[in-house]
């Protein structure tokens, strides 16, 4: 309201203030042609002409998305990821540099429809909405200075494109600065915008714990300067004692096999200092520290102290690590976990307020039982298969033959093992596997009697079941019938069987309720945390290609090697995933940091003609890389993951509905639900609220008035129209709602 009158008051006051380009007025009508093509989006929801009430539609969640951009924000979308897998192709190998996009016409096409496409869309919104100082200008926050910034470093390289590109030269900047483009999604996809504004929001309290922890880093570096720099260098030679001896070649003792092979008994080395950390200065130091900080060489760095100066000098690492590590870290994770839960709201909600949060939640995720009516008594047979199978003991069985089928891969299965000591054990495995596929052969036909194929047919459960179990009839068909007798495919048969054991397993989850909830739970954490994944991935892109330009012709090294490089994009992303593990990023860093003398390096020379890294923009990259994704990025992942197994994990007492109150009211919409469908006539709601028991049951002699209240006001929701599930019992529980239970109501108060 506030932001809605200074704009009115500034339209009064200042005549140029909503006039882009200070020549087009409000009410131009070349500037509303421009408003309605940047502003032109899908309508997700349809209303009734007759009624004006929306009409429900199928697959609301496809259309949802659909809605989600502009269809000009769609388009750049689209044009924008052609353009980030065009740059997946370059890459300074082989050395004539044929693949870069100077120097390969077919790449620039891709650049080009980049930079002409954006050039567009930024015109048509710089028209539509002005370029500085409007209420809806381009740049009027970080994105927007993000989305120029994007783009005018395209147009520069694009017109320069330059031939020659030397190390540390404005070019290579450039390319580098271009490496930004795939960051271009985060402004135009709302959801991965909102996740980069939750970790902004946090940034004052995200940085007070990083210079804390960098405060006490310099503690320990400058208290590690003083005791050990200079002392703990040793040279390769045993027999030199002093780092200025340490110069030349010796003749070492060589013998890395036991293989009955000529060696040399000795060979030429040069005598070297190791590149293990040091703290001869304070800036070493302070990057041995960061390494141990992420729990990597912090050992081997004792062991080098007490080596060079005993044991009591080690004691300080042992300090830093626990001061540092393992309490340093986790009040990282604290606070990046708080931050969360208070840009969500959660931090701030009262006991009963959580409660209520944790139910919606709850009902996103309870879903009809979708299990058909009891047969007639007249249909014997189909009333037998049905209490055989609803019983606990058909249940129990088969979820134990899920379990036995899944265990029958204690070895592998290939025709490799027919020719081992373990070729009868593998025939009864697989034997035993085709028998528990025809049981559950047998249960899938069961159930279609019992259940009629229609009634099967409605559960998702069951489809993926028939599914399966049709692969498995097709599988013991190509194995015993086939590949068997004509000593043919076994390999393939045996593939495509453990295949389906595999997929077998899966549905375990399914057979329990228990289990179900959970696997919901952690499809709603992997749903929500899509976007979050998103964002990293579009990080981790960018810094792909930088280190591409950074490190992509380095030597290989200790770490760097043929399987961990940066030659291409694709190895690259390798390479940060790697790290994003932890694994081994410090020694991948110190190979990136290869200088002079340790490398050939001319300066004439173009970027890709030489093996040398970047000291610098190692410790750059990598640093940063590891501090964002996994101290940050990661323990966000972590808090979406607590936030959504602690309502799996929360207490039945209290909770406003327990989940047996769920399951009572799931199996009681599927008694009114005569056809399966997830909806029902308002009609029946009367039908269903005095079969309701528990926290939702509603006595229709002791609250007669309430009854016929909560009939009417369903009648007056819907006019006749019918009720979904989820809908009701979201209605039945909402506090202020006259549908709710009285116990609701008071809990909110």
């Amino acid at each position: 309201m506030v932001r809605n009158r200074l704009e009115e008051e500034m339209k009064e006051n200042h005549p140029f203030f909503d006039r882009p380009l200070f020549v087009l007025r409000r009410d131009n009508r070349f500037r509303k042609l421009c408003q309605l093509i940047v502003y032109s989006k899908y309508e997700p929801t349809k209303t009734d002409p007759t009624t004006g009430k929306p009409i429900q539609r199928k697959y609301k969640g496809f259309h949802d998305l659909l809605s989600m951009m502009t269809y000009l924000e769609w388009i750049m979308f689209f044009i924008t990821c052609i353009s980030c897998i065009s740059m997946m192709f370059e890459t300074p190998w082989p050395l004539d540099g044929s693949m870069l996009i100077m120097n390969n016409e077919v790449l620039q096409v891709t650049e080009f429809i980049f930079v002409t496409a954006m050039s567009m869309e930024l015109l048509l919104k710089v028209l539509a909405n002005g370029l500085f100082f409007t209420p809806k200008a381009l740049i009027r926050d970080f994105g927007g200075i993000l989305t120029v910034f994007i783009y005018v470093t395209s147009v520069i390289f694009l017109i320069w494109m330059p031939k020659r590109v030397e190390v540390h030269s404005g070019a290579m900047f450039l390319m580098i600065c271009r490496c930004m483009r795939p960051l271009r999604i985060y402004t135009l996809v709302p959801h991965i915008r909102r996740v980069v504004v939750e970790l902004c929001r946090g940034f004052k309290e995200i940085l007070l714990v990083t210079v804390l922890l960098v405060l006490l880093m310099f503690i320990f570096a400058s208290y590690g300067v003083q005791i050990a720099g200079g002392k703990l260098a040793k040279c390769n030679d045993p027999k030199i004692l002093t780092r200025e001896d340490c110069v030349g070649e010796f003749i070492q003792y060589v013998h890395v096999t036991k293989l009955n092979v000529p060696q040399k008994n000795n060979q030429s080395q040069p005598r070297i200092n190791p590149r293990n950390c040091n703290f001869d200065h304070i800036g070493n130091a302070m990057l041995a520290l960061f390494e141990i900080l992420s729990f990597k060489m912090w050992t081997v760095v004792r062991d080098v102290i007490i080596d060079r100066l005993g044991v009591l000098a080690a004691v300080v690492i042992h300090v830093y690590v626990f001061i540092g590590c393992l309490i340093g870290l986790t009040l990282f994770v604290g606070v990046v976990i708080a931050n969360y839960s208070e840009n969500r709201g959660t931090a701030l909600l009262t006991v009963d307020q959580r409660r209520w949060n944790d139910l919606k939640n709850r009902l996103k995720m309870a879903q009809p039982l979708h299990i058909p009516p009891k047969p007639p008594e007249s249909a014997k047979t189909r009333l037998f298969l049905y209490r055989l199978t609803m019983s606990t003991y058909f249940k129990r069985f088969f979820s134990i033959c899920v379990i036995l089928n899944s265990a029958l891969l204690a070895i592998p299965w290939s025709s490799e093992e027919e020719m081992t000591e373990s070729k009868e054990t593998l025939k009864a495995l697989v034997a035993l596997c085709a028998i528990l596929t025809l049981l559950f052969a047998l249960e899938v036909i069961f159930k279609i009697v019992a259940y009629t194929p229609r009634g099967f047919l409605q559960s998702r459960r069951n489809k993926i079941d028939i599914i399966i179990t049709g692969l498995g009839i097709a599988w013991c068909i190509l194995h015993f019938a086939i590949a068997l007798p004509a000593n043919k495919i076994k390999d393939e048969t045996y593939t495509f069987g453990y295949i389906i054991v595999v997929l077998r397993f899966f549905t375990i989850a399914a057979r329990h309720s228990t289990l179900k909830m959970l696997m919901l739970t952690v499809l709603m954490s992997m749903f929500r945390s899509f976007f979050i994944i998103m964002a990293m991935f579009l990080l981790m892109l960018f810094y792909a290609y930088a280190g591409v330009i950074l490190f992509g012709m380095v030597k290989y090294g200790q770490a760097v090697g043929r399987h961990a490089n940066f030659r291409t994009p694709m190895n690259a992303l390798t390479v940060l995933f790697r790290i994003v593990t932890g694994e081994d990023w410090n020694e991948v860093m110190h190979d990136c940091m290869r200088h002079v003398p340790y490398c050939n390096f001319n300066e004439e020379a173009n970027f890709w003609e030489t093996d040398c890294g970047n000291y610098y923009g190692a410790i750059v990259f990598f640093c940063s890389f590891y501090l964002i994704i996994t101290y940050i990025v990661l323990n966000l992942l972590v808090a979406i993951i607590m936030e959504n197994f602690s309502l799996f994990y929360s207490s039945e007492e209290d909770a406003l509905l327990s989940y047996a109150d769920i399951r009572n009211f799931q199996s009681v919409w599927n008694i009114v639900d005569l056809e399966q469908k997830g909806d029902i006539p308002v009609a029946r709601v009367k039908f269903l609220l005095r079969l309701l028991k528990g926290r939702l049951e509603v006595d229709p002699e002791k609250d007669r008035l309430l009854f016929k209240h909560m009939c009417y006001e369903m009648e007056r929701l819907h006019n006749g129209e019918e009720e979904a599930a989820k809908k009701f019992l979201k209605a039945a529980e909402k506090p202020d709602s006259k549908l709710a239970p009285s116990s609701a109501r008071r809990a909110m108060k």
